[in-house]
């Protein structure tokens, strides 16, 4: 079983945690963790560092259901899932866009990105005090870096604009503050993202042996070249030039490579063969130990995947793997293509086979769909397969995690794919007016979706540059099957102006691209912050 053991190790630490009447229940402990490993070689502030690895990995706002709420269930292809009394609230909420400003998941995403935040300005902070210089601990200045630019640009794109913090929060009175414009906003992401692209290493390799899905360079830039898709043209008229030579730079570093097979992506099971791949530029890590070992060196787990896990009800509970969220919707299946392997290698069929090896599965039969409560079987037509090697047997058998709801924390999440530095590239270079560019940055991920069969090939064929809009066309179709159920759609459909179109025959109106604050966060400030003028 490939295992990361250090970074796991020191992840596991517990981090106290204090509270600041900020809108933000809990924040991470400036000081750093005095546990060391003695073949630790680090930084000094490799402990407050690794604790945002530990936020990443078990904080809800970031990897289970307040993510998946914001991310994926608000787009149309994909919906809450598990069964017709889980979650009802999600349906209001996020499915048909009646926002809601006080509940337990939009108050859990706001807090846990402000918790981010707060632990990595005091990180930079406490670099400064100290005037580090040492390439261990500039490199944990980047990483710091990263995590403050990666949490105000997830912000950005939900609310608009929202209180900016530089330093980290020391008494109550230094939380109490209003909304900052989206151009400040963006622009502290562009500050925080060169000192990340500076500081951070080429590859996780730097950081020495089993630190598996720590940050690079490639992942600033990636991130920056996000960031750049979401701004209107009068905060940065040159932000398609920015965006290509990004994915540019991400492409020449020779670092990344897409896997062969779309399916291996996703195997985590005991050979961790899709862990970590080349194609992956970010993942958040998550390992189980063998028969569960709670709380032990080797059981750092997170619950990104057991929430995606198939679902059953009843007596059986054969197929009870998880809590069954963020599954396809009937929208989904019947507007992509079936010659795409994409298709069958994302969505899972009740009912069906899993396909067996070459499709992602393990040969095995899933019961059929039978009512919205699963009486007798399951409750959804259509599952998630990207999250499904929560069922390899083998995986199941190793950790003794067998027909049990709470398994599948090995499963790591994909943050950044390489797929997505060549559609954003192609992008760029359409709207740039080099469409047979755009094209051919197109071919690459259609190439691999076809199994490399070449530019001959009668599955997911090429597509010529005919015109922009074709082209344009063709990179959101493109978009939509590469990253199906992974939390980009809802964003892409709000940026391109498709949404209004798109989404609102669910409920959405153009108010709804944002998200209102959560009035809890305002009540703690005396009103001193301010909602979203829409809400």
């Amino acid at each position: 079983m490939k295992r990361s053991k250090k970074i796991v190790w020191i992840m596991g630490i517990t981090i106290p945690l204090i509270v600041f009447a900020v809108g933000c229940s809990k924040f991470l402990d400036r000081k750093p963790l005095t546990a060391t490993l003695d073949d630790l070689h680090q930084g000094s502030l490799e402990g407050q560092v690794l604790g945002m690895y530990t936020i990443l990995r078990t904080y809800a706002g970031f990897s289970t259901l307040p993510w998946i709420d914001f991310h994926s269930i608000r787009d149309d292809d994909a919906q809450k899932g598990s069964d017709a009394n889980d979650g009802r609230e999600v349906i209001t909420e996020f499915e048909t866009f009646q926002y809601t400003k006080d509940d337990w998941a939009p108050n859990t995403y706001w807090n846990d990105h402000y918790a981010m935040i707060n632990n990595a300005n005091a990180a930079i902070a406490e670099a400064k005090a100290n005037n580090v210089s040492d390439e261990p601990s500039l490199r944990n200045v980047g990483e710091a870096s990263f995590f403050l630019a990666y949490s105000y640009f997830e912000l950005v794109k939900t609310y608009g604009e929202v209180p900016l913090f530089k330093e980290p929060i020391l008494s109550p009175s230094d939380g109490i503050k209003d909304k900052s414009p989206i151009k400040d906003i963006y622009e502290f992401i562009d500050s925080n993202l060169a000192v990340a692209v500076k500081y951070l290493p080429l590859n996780a390799s730097a950081y020495g042996t089993g630190y598996d899905g720590r940050l690079t360079s490639g992942a600033a830039n990636t991130l920056w070249a996000q960031s750049y898709l979401f701004r209107p043209i009068d905060l940065s008229p040159d932000k398609w030039n920015k965006v290509k030579d990004l994915c540019t730079a991400v492409i020449e570093s020779n670092q990344y490579k897409l896997a062969d097979n779309f399916s291996n992506i996703w195997r985590d099971g005991v050979d961790g063969a899709g862990k970590n791949t080349r194609e992956s530029i970010w993942e958040m890590q998550a390992n189980v130990g063998e028969k569960g070992q709670s709380n032990s060196a080797v059981d750092n787990g997170s619950g990104w995947g057991t929430c995606q896990q198939v679902r059953q009800n009843g007596a059986s509970n054969d197929w009870n793997l998880g809590w069954g969220w963020n599954t396809p919707t009937q929208n989904l299946v019947d507007a992509w293509p079936d010659d795409d392997p994409r298709k069958k290698q994302t969505i899972l069929y009740s009912g069906e086979s899993d396909g067996g090896t070459a499709l992602g599965g393990f040969g095995a039969t899933l019961p059929a769909y039978t009512n919205p409560d699963g009486t007798g079987g399951l409750a959804q037509k259509y599952w998630n397969k990207k999250l499904y090697t929560g069922n390899d047997p083998a995986m199941r058998s190793l950790t003794g995690f067998i027909n049990n709801n709470g398994a599948a924390g090995w499963i790591n999440h994909r943050i950044l794919r390489y797929a997505d530095v060549y559609l954003m590239r192609a992008e760029a270079l359409n709207e740039l007016g080099d469409g047979p560019g755009a094209a051919a940055d197109l071919e690459v991920i259609r190439n691999r979706a076809s199994g490399g069969l070449g530019p001959n090939r009668d599955i997911v064929k090429p597509i010529p540059y005919v015109s922009h809009d074709q082209m344009l066309t063709a990179i959101k179709n493109e978009r939509r099957w590469e990253f199906a159920l992974e939390g980009y759609r809802f964003y892409d459909l709000v940026r391109w102006g498709d949404a209004d179109n798109v989404l609102s025959g669910l409920g959405y109106t153009h108010r709804c691209r944002y998200y209102p604050i959560p009035q809890k966060a305002i009540d703690l400030t005396g009103n001193v912050l301010k909602q979203n003028p829409e809400w």
